[in-house]
């Protein structure tokens, strides 16, 4: 199994340190490799705020890829 996580690492309310939006269920072969891929919407960063609102805030995002939410894999983004 591979997992997605996206962390929004400053926000103006606290939120899960990962959340998982993504997974795919892999069968692999001894000694065989497979590329996962996953896609991410804006729509997929977006979360309720204090006010009701739903919206995305600027800042860096971090994305996690791995087979379990403790993977250290991961890259940042940055959103404006």
């Amino acid at each position: 199994m591979v997992q997605f996580y996206v962390r929004d690492k400053v926000g103006r309310i606290t939120r899960p340190v990962r959340e998982l939006k993504g997974f795919k269920k892999v069968e692999l072969a001894p000694g065989e490799k497979k590329v996962v891929s996953f896609s991410l919407a804006y729509e997929d960063l977006m979360y309720y705020d204090n006010e009701g609102r739903y919206a995305v805030e600027a800042g860096e995002v971090i994305l996690y890829v791995g087979k379990n939410s403790a993977t250290p894999r991961s890259v940042s983004i940055e959103i404006e």
